[in-house]
């Protein structure tokens, strides 16, 4: 592989000359680490982030490059009305190559005014800009356990409960949309105005992986269901720097958070009038669990004499002096937290 060539397919050809001059050849580019592209004198965060995306792609086996623009999503996966066309030299990083039934959350940010902030600001300072944006979403995306499916123009697409599944999928991602407009707020203004973004989120049954399309095409990778669709149309009822969820998010968050309820909303493409509610932040909750489950925390606790017993003979002892170690295990949804709950 010519690396030249490859980083001017990124359209990162200025640092051809420092990738020679440091002899990092086609072997040595799949090692590479963020501390190597810094001691090469790549100082920008946005291209060091392209950059590792594009090298963890070379050493992924199901890896899908495009030196053209191309769709990247199948017409069920993206958003109506989103712009689904990557730029040139974009890399698209399958997570599996198995297709799977799996429930997710989804997040879909748009930076706000973008198509007016094109005709203020030269081409180049915008597309540094929008390095940056990317590069902090990605950033709290990947903090938060998330994934970053795809890139829509100035939207992001990003998926959580995949590629690894998580109980908590739903938490993190609103988490994630709440830091999200903190990182985004933070970046420096561009064209006179302080950068926003509009989060919608959606939670629902999808199929995951790398999907044919209908007229026999190359495969891509999608997931393909309602939630996509529904996060970004929650997305553009969202105002400047808010989030808006589905309610089939709300139901899983139980009083983590504080919601404000928008009512319900007729969105286009969908036959029935959708409720949306506002994130307006964390709430003081005494514990998770107490916050998930709600009034059901307090309904009386069925069959754990025994557990109930030993547990409390092992605090008695501990608080005369005599110290203890106890371990709760077991699957998932056995009652571990309920019982913590019950005993203190």
């Amino acid at each position: 592989m010519d690396v030249r060539a490859w980083l001017e397919s990124l359209g990162l050809g200025d640092y051809a000359d420092a990738f020679a001059a440091n002899d990092v050849d086609a072997v040595l580019l799949r090692s590479l680490t963020v501390e190597d592209l810094r001691d090469m004198g790549i100082v920008s965060v946005g291209h060091r982030r392209r950059l590792l995306d594009a090298i963890a792609a070379l050493k992924a086996p199901t890896a899908v490059t495009s030196g053209q623009p191309s769709a990247i999503a199948s017409p069920a996966a993206v958003p109506v009305g989103a712009d689904a066309i990557a730029p040139a030299g974009a890399t698209l990083i399958q997570a599996t190559s198995a297709v799977q039934r799996r429930q997710i959350t989804v997040v879909f940010c748009d930076l706000v005014g973008s198509t007016a902030l094109s005709m203020r600001v030269d081409p180049e300072d915008l597309r540094e800009f929008l390095d940056s944006y990317r590069a902090a979403v990605a950033a709290v995306v990947q903090e938060h356990a998330g994934w970053v499916a795809q890139y829509l123009g100035d939207g992001v697409l990003a998926y959580f409960g995949y590629p690894k599944a998580s109980e908590n999928a739903c938490e993190q991602a609103v988490r994630a949309a709440l830091r999200i407009i903190d990182a985004v707020s933070g970046l420096p203004a561009v064209g006179g105005q302080p950068p926003q973004v509009r989060i919608g989120i959606a939670t629902g049954l999808t199929v995951v992986g790398k999907l044919v399309s209908a007229s026999g095409g190359a495969a891509e990778f999608s997931a393909v269901g309602e939630a996509p669709n529904l996060a970004a149309r929650a997305q553009s009822e969202a105002q400047p720097n808010s989030v808006v969820i589905a309610d089939s998010t709300r139901e899983q968050l139980g009083d983590l958070f504080l919601y404000r309820d928008l009512g319900q909303f007729a969105l286009k493409g969908f036959q029935l009038p959708t409720k949306l509610w506002q994130v307006l932040g964390e709430s003081h909750v005494r514990s998770r669990f107490a916050a998930l489950h709600g009034g059901r925390a307090h309904i009386s606790l069925m069959g754990r004499d025994s557990e109930t017993r030993r547990i409390a003979s092992r605090l008695a002892d501990a608080q005369a002096g005599d110290g203890q170690l106890l371990v709760i295990s077991g699957e998932a949804g056995l009652g571990k937290s309920r019982l913590v709950e019950h005993l203190f």
